[in-house]
């Protein structure tokens, strides 16, 4: 999955966890909500100013932000079959054959 995604999700994650909303947070860092809600939709990166930023209102590590394995929720999982199999149309058969194995 793109990495810009990820570390999206997984600062809008630390967000709620903080239990702040996109507008609190932006300007907690001085920036435009726009920038928060672009941050976690995965259609920019960060500066590393405001990553450190973001990063010390939410008080977590760079480690933290980076830490994408815990998010492979199953909804997570099935969007990246599904990229998988639209990028790989002739292994259809194989991916089905595997599903298939691992279900019996």
């Amino acid at each position: 999955m793109n990495k810009k995604i990820l570390l999206g999700r997984r600062l809008r994650e630390l967000r709620k966890r903080k239990g702040i909303n996109q507008e609190q947070l932006a300007e907690l860092v001085s920036v435009e909500p726009a920038t928060i809600s672009n941050i976690e939709n995965g259609k920019n990166y960060p500066s590393m100013t405001n990553l450190e930023s973001i990063l010390k209102v939410l008080n977590c590590s760079f480690l933290d932000a980076f830490d994408f394995e815990h998010t492979n929720t199953n909804e997570n999982l099935i969007e990246e079959i599904n990229l998988a199999l639209k990028n790989n149309p002739s292994k259809i058969s194989d991916f089905y054959k595997i599903i298939k194995a691992l279900i019996k």
